[in-house]
């Protein structure tokens, strides 16, 4: 818990913090690179520090959790660091690695706020960063008893057995077990991270969910090229499309990810756009694969048909399913719309929505704020929706309401 010394240093000198967090965030990441490069090998993703959402996502999650502490000070808000714990595991973050972020992290917050950060200020800040350290380490931990405690012990070797194009930017890589250590099975829902060599001899990091059911010898996952207008090419998701051939062998870590398929009987809505399918077309496989009997709503957003990635999977467990319904919205249909086919972007309103459903948005930020927003409005409980976010988590949406 936070000690009542801490709290009121901490709520009369947050909004400084708050309103100058994202220039500590940068700081903090130059000033520990600069000292620790080596980290940039296996760690951090090179892309997600030079586009900034690696440094927002620091931002919002300190904020974040020096907010919820101020509320609860009695507890901890372990669903919100959840996720990043998951996200830790799959890079084998290790114990003594925060402290070097601790280290790095103070330097920042000295150096941007200056003589604002007296002895008593330091003091309350470590300690909310300690409360957040500790119980990520312990999260981990967890995570990481069935490997023998040991976080490098999440690494497995995979042998590509066939690319296949989805569409014109994505391809699905299917791979098979060489490693004669134990392989976990994975959860519906769940992602590896890809350990993917780079042209300067690094290995760069990227997470991809699984899109079919874990049969406990091949996995699946879809990855789409980075291109967008005016950006850098994404580094690893080139390789893979260029470079990467049938009989390379891959490094992948074990399946993590909080956003799982819920259990029980109940309903289930599916809300994707773009390739923030594949996750969703994971569980989907999944529920097909055990014959299930539940009530599913496959809602789905692009471009165009032809940009639907994993269409044609989706589309027969779904009609091998006795309860399972598939919508779509095509902001540029280029034909006549079938059945259950709309133009323009999604809207749940125009669909039967189960009830007591549990809900999932996968796809890019607005989209998926826009929907959240749409259901709380129809009333469905902030609980009843996950969503899962490609990359840093920018949103860290309240599901607590």
């Amino acid at each position: 818990m936070l000690s009542s010394t801490s709290v009121p240093v901490i709520e009369a000198t947050l909004p400084v913090v708050g309103e100058n967090i994202t220039t500590i965030a940068q700081r903090f990441y130059e000033h520990m690179f600069a000292a620790h490069p080596e980290l940039f090998d296996g760690v951090f993703n090179r892309g997600n520090q030079a586009d900034g959402h690696q440094q927002q996502a620091l931002a919002g999650s300190i904020a974040a959790f020096a907010t919820m502490l101020l509320k609860n000070p009695d507890s901890v808000p372990e669903h919100l660091l959840s996720r990043i714990s998951h996200k830790h595991a799959a890079l084998a973050i290790a114990p003594e690695q925060y402290q070097i972020v601790h280290e790095n992290l103070f330097w920042a917050i000295a150096d941007v706020l200056g003589e604002a950060v007296t002895p008593e200020v330091a003091a309350a800040w470590d300690e909310v960063y300690w409360i957040m350290a500790n119980t990520l380490i312990n999260l981990e931990r967890g995570l990481y008893a069935d490997f023998g405690g040991k976080p490098e012990n999440i690494w497995r070797t995979w042998r590509v057995v066939e690319k296949r194009h989805e569409t014109d930017d994505v391809v699905s890589i299917v791979v098979e077990r060489t490693d004669e250590r134990d392989v976990y099975p994975s959860q519906p829902g769940q992602y590896v991270t890809l350990q993917m060599p780079t042209k300067d001899g690094l290995h760069q990091p990227r997470q991809y969910s699984l899109t079919r059911t874990d049969d406990g010898h091949h996995r699946t996952f879809a990855v789409k090229r980075v291109h967008d207008a005016g950006k850098p090419e994404g580094e690893v998701s080139t390789l893979v499309h260029d470079s990467l051939k049938v009989g390379d062998e891959v490094t992948l870590s074990a399946p993590f990810g909080d956003v799982v398929l819920a259990g029980g009987d109940g309903p289930l809505v599916f809300a994707s756009a773009g390739i923030g399918v594949t996750p969703y077309a994971g569980m989907l496989n999944h529920l097909a694969a055990q014959g299930s009997q539940r009530e599913v709503l496959f809602l789905h957003a692009g471009t165009s048909p032809e940009s639907f990635v994993l269409r044609d999977q989706i589309t027969q467990d779904l009609a091998s399913l006795p309860n399972a319904t598939l919508h779509s919205w095509f902001e540029q249909p280029g034909g006549e719309l079938g059945p259950n086919e709309h133009q323009g972007f999604m809207d749940v309103t125009a669909v039967d929505l189960p009830q007591d459903a549990t809900y999932y948005l996968c796809g890019p930020l607005p989209f998926m704020q826009a929907v959240r927003e749409r259901l709380l409005g129809l009333g469905v409980p902030a609980r009843k929706i996950q969503y899962e976010v490609f990359g840093p988590d920018l949103w860290q949406a309240d599901t607590e309401e």
